[in-house]
């Protein structure tokens, strides 16, 4: 009689311990913990970009939702929210209008040059070849 019931016992612990798995532990490393604390700053340095009235203004001017924008943001990984605000934080405010004037100075002295090749203008003297200039 016992060896039916010890049959019926050791089928029955093993229906009942099959479902589970034994849980592995394993250490966190400092970066992980300072990694998940940075996003976690970085995330909440966005949220509070957003909330702004004069970028909510600017969002909705080009069409954004600001509630799909914080949408977007909470569902980005901890290293891109992390590149973003640093992107953010580094961007000038005025959108840097000494870049545009170069950038406009260096399309003139290009289109000059180019027409000066040509022949269409004479404004660099460096471009025409010394007969070219005793000719004129």
């Amino acid at each position: 009689m016992a060896k039916p019931v010890s049959v019926f016992l050791t089928i029955f612990m093993l229906l009942l311990a099959a479902p589970y798995q034994s849980a592995f532990a394993a250490m966190i490393g400092t970066e992980t913990v300072l990694d998940v604390a940075r996003g976690q700053g970085a995330r909440d340095y966005l949220n509070r970009v957003l909330a702004r009235e004069d970028v909510q203004a600017e969002l909705i001017a080009h069409g954004i939702d600001p509630l799909e924008a914080k949408a977007r943001v909470d569902s980005l990984s901890d290293a891109e929210v992390v590149c973003l605000a640093r992107q953010i934080e580094q961007l000038p405010a005025g959108g840097g209008a000494f870049g545009v004037l170069v950038g406009a100075a260096v399309v003139v002295f290009i289109v000059l040059l180019v027409t000066d090749i040509a022949g269409y203008t004479d404004v660099f003297p460096f471009v025409k070849s010394r007969d070219d200039r005793q000719k004129k």
